[in-house]
């Protein structure tokens, strides 16, 4: 059996001189690898390290990187000149266009180039390392390295393994990553991985909900930003670019064979075929800055307010409302506003007007909230015949725990609750599919795109109970394989039911 090391001295080399492919030289001659760096465009690797020259120098200046440290690393990278000139290295990592066969093509030509005892790895950032193996001497050398942009300070490296791939090349890979500051996660090469599969719903649920009409852009990013989202799904897109989201989604969907759970959306379809790319060209879902909310505004005159029944939300309902009085054996959970002024009801995948039949106050659906999240902004979608002085009423109960009422078309699941409920069901797919642990995927999605949570401790929180209601309630409306229950959620029911 092969042994791979890349122990501290080793010599590296990064084929891609973009902003990944610097990113990731900089860390390997920061801690102590000769570096070398090629591109196919004349001059390009050249220029990469100048400007990061530049970059390091900023660093000094800032008192996070000494001086000695910095004229080091520069000492080590150096432009390579030709494929050949890699021999020598013990890995190389390619970093080269997105698609599969120019990186297939690359691969076999460092396979024949390389000693069997030297690593491979690819930057791929969804396409399956099984499939850029395929055709190899050496397969069981190749392993995913999947980076995060900015690879300087992204803490997560995915370390995928394909069919071929030899433990003790995986292993040697995540050594590395360790040595390197990161923090890795194993994952088995299906398509996406572990963060761009676990993240599609964040993007797709709101994208319907924008199919639906059901709310703004503004409203539906502020309402997930509630919740300890440091940016709203429309805003993130707009900062990753529509058409590099639009097209990993459209990767992940056609790898599935098209799975509806990862179809593309024509809302963002629209965008890039509009040329409304995002921030790089000035213009996608927003013009300029992203809109904000207004703050809510406390009423002159507080409302009663009775929290009804259990749950999460009205944990954390209770948590911005102390010394509000508890009903917690009521027949349904959310807030009282007033003498009977409008019964807010926590979701449970109904719509408004499903629910309503039969309660005698103007009532409104109200989406979840988590306890010790930033808040904020909170949906809610009003019944049938409820009147404007009941909105009112709905708008300042809210507005006492700090809340802004965020008013949405009456949509099952609204927001906040489809989309936790979806990430949570993906996550909870990825593990039994084999693809990650669980500690894995709650990871990879904290440090891989900064989530307030992973998924498993989402479900720790919500209750499975409630996750598998969600996603039921949402198969019976759309009747969409979209939203199946994973087996693993739907086992671990049966389990806690028994």
């Amino acid at each position: 059996m092969t042994e791979y090391a890349v122990p501290t001295g080793a010599p590296i080399a990064v084929v891609g001189a973009g902003v990944m492919g610097i990113g990731i030289a900089q860390i390997a001659a920061l801690a102590g690898h000769p570096v070398q760096l090629l591109d196919a465009r004349e001059g390009a690797a050249a220029a990469a390290i100048a400007k990061l020259a530049d970059t390091l120098a900023g660093l000094v200046a800032k008192g996070k990187l000494e001086a000695s440290a910095r004229e080091q690393a520069l000492a080590r990278l150096q432009p390579a000149g030709s494929l050949a000139d890699l021999a020598g290295s013990a890995l190389v990592i390619e970093v080269i266009v997105e698609l599969l066969e120019p990186k297939r093509a690359l691969l076999r030509e460092l396979d024949a180039l390389l000693p069997p005892t030297a690593l491979i790895a690819s930057n791929t950032s969804s396409i399956s390392i099984t499939a850029l193996g395929n055709g190899l001497r050496h397969p069981e050398r190749l392993v995913g390295m999947h980076f995060f942009n900015p690879v300087p300070l992204m803490k997560l490296v995915e370390v995928v393994s394909g069919l071929e791939t030899a433990p003790a090349a995986a292993q040697a890979t995540e050594d590395l990553a360790k040595a390197w500051g990161k923090v890795a996660v194993r994952a088995a090469s299906t398509p996406g991985f572990i963060v761009n599969r676990i993240a599609r719903p964040y993007y797709a649920e709101t994208l319907a909900l924008l199919q639906e009409q059901s709310g703004s852009p503004a409203q539906l990013d502020a309402c997930l930003r509630a919740v300890g989202f440091r940016m709203g799904p429309c805003e993130l897109t707009d900062l990753i670019g529509q058409d590099t989201n639009n097209l990993v989604t459209r990767s992940v969907w056609e790898a599935n064979f098209g799975d509806r759970r990862y179809q593309p959306s024509g809302v963002q379809q629209a965008l890039v075929d509009g040329g409304r790319l995002g921030k790089k060209v000035g213009k996608g879902f927003y013009a300029g800055e992203p809109e904000r909310l207004a703050a809510p505004v406390a009423p002159e005159r507080a409302p009663a307010l009775r929290l009804m029944g259990r749950g999460v939300t009205v944990d954390a309902l209770a948590q911005r409302l102390p010394g509000v009085a508890r009903e917690p054996d009521a027949e349904w959970a959310g807030l009282r506003v007033g003498d009977g002024a409008i019964d807010l009801m926590v979701s449970d995948g109904r719509c408004a007007v499903e629910r309503f039949g039969g309660h005698s106050n103007p009532m409104a659906v109200l989406d979840w909230c988590l306890p010790g999240t930033p808040g904020g902004a909170l949906a809610l979608a009003y019944g049938p015949f409820v009147q404007a002085s009941a909105q009112r009423a709905a708008q300042e109960g809210l507005a006492m725990a700090g809340l802004l009422a965020v008013p949405l078309r009456d949509t099952p699941g609204l927001v906040v609750a489809r989309t936790l409920a979806m990430l949570v069901n993906e996550g909870a797919d990825a593990v039994w599919q084999g693809v990650c642990d669980e500690a894995g995927a709650d990871t990879a999605m904290k440090l891989g795109v900064n989530y307030p949570a992973g998924p498993f401790e989402w479900l720790q929180q919500l209750g499975v109970a409630p996750v598998c209601e969600m996603l039921d309630r949402l198969w019976a409306h759309t009747r969409s394989e979209r939203y199946r229950v994973s087996p693993l959620l739907r086992q671990r029911l049966w389990l806690a039911q028994s």
